[in-house]
């Protein structure tokens, strides 16, 4: 299905009627199909089938020392099969075929799943530690409606900004460094290849040309769009490569053929691990960002397997491991007892809501204003998806 279709999902959803839609709603009134959730806990299947971000699911591949999905199998005879989603709309179109049993879904994919009937809601008296998640986590617009769950928060970060030290210089504070259009570093700037990316332009923008009113990034009219729109066109003359695959922004910053541009945490982790002189920083206009949440699949095969990865992988040992290895903050308070690293939390702010404030997370664009505005009709995520591919020509 393309990202295209899989947006349709919210404007279908939003249809009302038949005795598929429940009677909750989320932003705008949208309906929400009627999914029962799992009412107690079973045997294990025997497997459990995942898609996650790259880093979540690491089985000593990797690493020896990186490996928290053996000690799972182990412990519950849950054999883990894991796909790696390079997008969110690669999530969701995996998640529609009903192969999968969980996901770790960013914002921009979890409302998509949920009116879309593809997850369920959770039940977290199932999940014994999910009452050891920051509260600053739960009952999110993301991934929750009317106070249900549809899921388990697993942890949070920002979209920051990562540069080669030898090269850009002075170091950057601005994400006026990308947006320049007289930059320096004129074919050597990446960005992240997805539609959800015109939200750092519509972020720079509320905070550069405040008389645009733009006061979500994810909720845009038609002028606040066509801003963001051009920002990015006019960016795409300096971009010397969109990057979706985390291994090759890695390598394309190694090699130098990009020096400065938006990355993940973990992707500065595994460049300086690979002796590629780079630093990251969170701009001072902020940015956009994550806050990852384990859902399961309304077709689930292997339910049971499906809750206990769940309540595994936010555990306090498996969270920390995941939360270190990948660079983010964990969602269970007991994990910062847990890393290797006793400064780890403080570093990525585990608890510090003032530092999470200005961060944006991923939240998939609706028709009905995300940012509460009735009087103008804001731009969906099909129109964002046909904009993208204008901008990259």
């Amino acid at each position: 299905m393309t990202a295209v279709l899989a947006a349709g999902v919210l404007t279908l959803a939003a249809c009302g009627g038949g005795s598929d839609q429940g009677s909750g709603s989320g932003p705008g009134g949208l309906a929400v199909p009627k999914i029962d959730k799992l009412a107690a806990l079973g045997a294990g299947e025997g497997s459990v089938n995942i898609v996650s971000w790259a880093g979540y699911v690491e089985d000593g591949t990797t690493g020896k020392t990186v490996d928290w999905v053996t000690p799972f199998e182990k412990d519950t005879g849950c054999q883990v099969n894991n796909k790696v989603a390079a997008t969110s709309d690669e999530m969701v179109t995996l998640m529609k075929t009903g192969d999968y049993d969980v996901v770790s879904a960013s914002g921009d994919a979890s409302l998509r799943l949920i009116y879309g009937g593809d997850v369920a809601p959770v039940n977290t008296d199932l999940i014994t530690n999910y009452k050891d998640i920051f509260d600053g986590l739960k009952n999110k617009q993301w991934n929750s409606v009317d106070g249900a769950a549809y899921g388990v928060p697993h942890g949070r970060g920002a979209n920051v900004l990562m540069y080669r030290t030898d090269t850009v210089t002075p170091a950057p504070t601005s994400w006026g460094a990308v947006f320049d259009a007289n930059s320096p570093y004129k074919g050597k700037i990446t960005a992240y290849d997805s539609p959800i990316y015109i939200a750092d332009a519509a972020l720079y923008l509320m905070k550069t040309q405040p008389d645009l009113g733009i006061k979500n990034p994810y909720a845009l009219d038609d002028k606040q769009f066509e801003a963001s729109v051009a920002l990015l066109k006019e960016q795409n003359k300096n971009i010397g490569e969109y990057w979706s695959d985390y291994t090759k922004e890695v390598q394309a910053f190694k090699s130098g053929n990009s020096v400065i541009g938006t990355s993940w945490q973990v992707i500065a982790n595994l460049a300086k691990a690979d002796k590629a002189p780079v630093e990251s920083v969170l701009p001072s206009e902020g940015a956009t960002g994550w806050s990852d949440t384990w859902m399961i699949s309304s077709k689930a095969k292997h339910p049971n397997c499906g809750y206990q990865w769940m309540d595994y992988i936010v555990s306090p040992k498996a969270n920390a491991q995941v939360a270190e290895w990948f660079g983010e903050a964990p969602s269970n308070k007991l994990a910062c007892e847990q890393t290797t690293d006793k400064q780890h939390c403080t570093t990525f702010h585990a608890d510090d809501e003032s530092y999470f404030d200005q961060v944006w997370y991923w939240t998939t664009p609706l028709a009905q204003c995300v940012d509460g505005r009735t009087d103008v009709t804001c731009k969906d995520y099909s129109a964002w998806t046909q904009a993208w591919t204008t901008i990259k020509g």
